[in-house]
């Protein structure tokens, strides 16, 4: 008997055990014509979910709900497969990304794009940390798939099915090629997983956003209306038919007003500077033929030592830099994880050698006179380099500022593998 799945055929939930069914072997059929906002509100369906909520799976045992769960079960239902890994830790490490897909991706790409579509509240201060969150776990994922081609062991597992759904719906539909490139280990991974058989057999062709979409008229507390005098009894059927309505409206007027004025930047409260950070990355970007006469010689014109500080970094475990590629990969993720200082900073990070092991040294460009608190207290990398202040009156140091800016070959006499930039 095939279990049924009653969700929407477009339903980014309702591919997880779908996906699955077509790797284990079972038979998962969706019910037929299903629509939204009717099918999911009969009496029939809320026996079997009373939340409403899709998708649910009706086996000859009785329902289940939750998309995971379903998956889970699904992956399970048939032992000859590797869907769940090959040993207990595997098991885990499946569990664990599983985790990581609904609590990291999915929860906070639907915190951004949910509001957008008027479904909830649209506050941007909200979307704002709903964003950053979503960085940080899709640079943490980029970090694990520099080195992996799947999340757990050597092929397609039920983490990589929820993991790659999850993803689904920022692709196609908020998180534009501009957004995702900051992320080349997650865009190689996720095309490639959309394009295995047993997942475009479900999800079919998937193109990628073009544009964030804007944000539409959202959900908004209910505001009073001014209604003329009407009858006793009239007065009192519209009292009773808008009491439910105010109290179902009490928790969005308490959302907005719970979000705070976001606290100052310390860097935001330094005197002005003559130095307009974006001009300087502007020009740095754009001057693509004599380099030192133009973007140097522009830099120094620029530079205001008293709002601004330069600093060399050098890293501290040059022994450990043996692979090119994850040197290399060290670098990106150390600069996808300064994203928080982009407004405030700018910096070259060279990676020097022509074989292992490879240096790292860099400059950095801050606002102020220190290296901020706050980068010192977010980016964990910080701590795994030397730092030292330039003198700009030292000539020397200069030149050294100079030829990491232009990514001078060969660096201090030797050869460079790469340079990175920060901007």
């Amino acid at each position: 008997m095939a279990l049924i799945l009653h969700a929407g055929s477009n339903n980014k939930n309702a591919f997880k055990p779908l996906i699955a069914a077509e790797y284990t072997g079972v038979e998962v059929k969706l019910v037929e014509s299903f629509e939204m906002g009717v099918s999911n509100k009969t009496p029939e369906f809320l026996k079997m979910n009373p939340m409403g909520k899709v998708p649910v799976l009706e086996t000859p045992k009785g329902p289940i709900f939750e998309s995971n769960a379903i998956a889970r079960y699904v992956a399970r239902l048939k032992g000859d497969n590797i869907l769940y890994g090959s040993s207990l830790f595997e098991y885990a490490l499946i569990e664990q990304w599983i985790d990581f897909a609904s609590l990291e991706i999915d929860t906070h790409t639907s915190r951004w794009f949910y509001p957008r579509l008027g479904f909830m509240v649209y506050l941007p201060l909200v979307e704002e940390a709903a964003i950053a969150a979503l960085k940080r776990a899709l640079g943490a994922l980029n970090t694990h798939l520099a080195l992996n081609t799947y999340l757990v062991g050597h092929s397609v597992t039920l983490a990589d099915i929820v993991m790659t759904c999850n993803l689904c719906m920022g692709f196609c539909c908020i998180m534009i090629k501009s957004f995702t490139s900051e992320f080349p280990h997650v865009e190689r991974y996720f095309w490639t997983m959309v394009n295995q058989p047993n997942f475009r057999k479900v999800i079919g062709e998937v193109k990628q956003a073009e544009t964030v979409v804007p944000v539409q008229s959202g959900k908004k507390p209910a505001q009073p209306k001014e209604t003329k005098p009407k009858a006793k009894e009239e007065s009192k059927k519209e009292t009773k038919k808008e009491a439910p309505k105010l109290k179902v409206q009490e928790p969005a007027d308490e959302e907005e007003e719970a979000p705070k004025p976001k606290p100052k930047n310390p860097l935001d409260l330094l005197p002005p500077s003559k130095m307009v950070l974006d001009d300087w990355k502007r020009l740095y970007s754009n001057t693509k033929t004599n380099f030192r006469e133009v973007a140097i010689k522009g830099f120094w014109d620029m530079y205001d030592p008293e709002g601004y500080s330069l600093w060399f970094c050098d890293y501290k475990y040059n022994d450990e830099n043996t692979v090119s590629y994850v040197t290399l990969n060290k670098v990106a993720g150390f600069l996808q994880r300064m994203d928080l200082a982009r407004k405030y900073a700018f910096g070259k990070v060279l990676i020097i050698g022509s074989e292992p092991p490879y240096k790292l040294k860099g400059v950095w460009l801050f606002r102020g006179q220190e290296i901020p608190q706050f980068v010192l207290d977010e980016c964990y990398d910080m701590e795994l380099y030397e730092w030292t202040k330039v003198d700009i009156n030292d000539e020397t140091q200069k030149e050294r500022v100079n030829a990491m800016i232009e990514d001078q070959e060969p660096f201090e006499g030797e050869a460079l593998l790469d340079a990175k930039c920060f901007k």
